[in-house]
């Protein structure tokens, strides 16, 4: 055991009737935050788990990969799913659908992604450059959602020289959203650099009446406890901090509670974590699929560990259940983590990079039409 690292309660935040406690959210990730790896977060503590993101017109025409990232657990206690888009008009449909079909209990809109697929179509992290037509499609979602709390993610801005957060977070609380969450970082830093947690604390005093929540840089459950205790933020919004680390939720119940955080799990104590993973994978998607799914975790889960190559070459490689499993077998399993690996960067590391955009874009950010071409399509980011 650790030392505690808090001496105060953290309070939950409110969207609309939903109590998040502790104030803890799943950030959706492409890829990652699908049923099986919202199961297994939630097997180490409470939080609210966002869906992959999906798209508005996709969602609208029925597509199927769209609708299947849209489907959630018998046993999931709260629905919630990301959505992104450019037409109010479509968004508006995709939100009742949501509502009335499906049946989701929150709907957060994605005006952050740096993805150049999505940001070359006008929309994530491009959209709020356009800020009337960002208006017009959060308050089309709000008012479709009836009563379903809405709200918005979004990244500081396009560049250093077209930051968005501060208008986008104005606009989107006068339009009825139930919260606003601001990664830290523009869409051309991707995720290189620091975030600029200042900017969170920014936020935070322009937007009073309904909470901020705050990601970028959260390795670890004291990082969530500084940048709350640095900028006031009521909350935050776990990315790749939780890759390969799923017990991060646990760390982060018992650190906002004040009772102390465990050590690092032993080697043997992930591979138990690894084989449940696959096994739920297995069981959404098949064995096949599944294992595919998994390889992407292997390397994430044994970051940092003394692990030689060839083992890590073969769980990247490997083609059923049995073969993971006679790898994850020859592992010692007293091994541990050595110091600071927690913090070892996984998932998306790039940038800086030019940002795509819809052509004229920064000419015409007075304009509340939607981008010629429509929604984007693709759901996953």
């Amino acid at each position: 055991m650790t030392p505690p690292i808090s001496v105060h309660r953290v309070h939950p935040f409110r969207l609309g009737s939903l109590v998040v406690d502790p104030p803890v959210v799943l950030a959706p990730m492409a890829g990652v935050t699908n049923v099986a790896f919202r199961r297994l977060c939630r097997r180490f503590g409470a939080g609210l788990y966002v869906s992959e993101m999906i798209t508005a017109r996709a969602l609208v025409e029925g597509n199927a990969k769209t609708l299947r990232m849209a489907a959630f657990g018998e046993d999931e206690p709260v629905r919630s799913v990301q959505l992104c888009g450019v037409d109010p008009e479509i968004m508006g449909a995709a939100v009742r659908r949501l509502v009335n079909e499906i049946g989701v209990d929150h709907i957060d809109l994605n005006f952050g992604c740096p993805a150049p697929k999505v940001t070359g179509q006008g929309a994530g992290a491009a959209l709020p450059l356009h800020r009337h037509l960002f208006g017009n499609i959060v308050a089309a979602a709000v008012d479709s959602a009836a009563g379903v709390p809405v709200t918005v993610k979004m990244r500081m801005g396009v560049d250093s020289s077209h930051l968005t957060f501060l208008d986008a977070g104005r606009i989107a609380e006068a339009a009825g959203v139930a919260a606003v969450t601001l990664h830290a970082r523009t869409a051309e830093q991707l995720y290189s650099g620091s975030a600029d947690w200042q900017a969170i604390a920014r936020l935070k005093q322009e937007v009073t009446t309904i909470p901020v929540l705050g990601n970028g840089d959260l390795w670890e459950a004291s990082d969530a406890l500084d940048l709350m205790d640095t900028t006031g933020c009521d909350g935050v919004v776990v990315g790749r901090g939780c890759l390969g680390r799923p017990w991060l939720f646990r760390d982060l119940a018992d650190a906002f509670s004040g009772r102390s955080v465990d050590a690092p799990p032993t080697l043997g104590e992930v591979i138990a974590i690894m084989r449940a993973h696959v096994e739920l994978l297995s069981d959404t998607f098949g064995a096949d699929l599944g294992v595919r799914q998994f390889r992407k975790h292997a390397g994430w889960y044994l970051a940092g560990l003394p692990v030689g190559a060839a083992s890590r070459s073969r769980l990247a490689q490997a083609g059923s259940v049995d073969e993971i499993e006679t790898v994850l077998s020859g592992l010692d399993p007293e091994c541990r983590f050595p110091p600071g690996a927690m913090r070892i960067a996984r998932g998306h590391t790039g940038g800086p990079r030019p940002v795509r955009l819809p052509a004229g874009w920064l000419d015409l950010v007075g304009d509340p039409r939607p981008p010629s071409g429509g929604d984007p399509y693709a759901s996953g980011g």
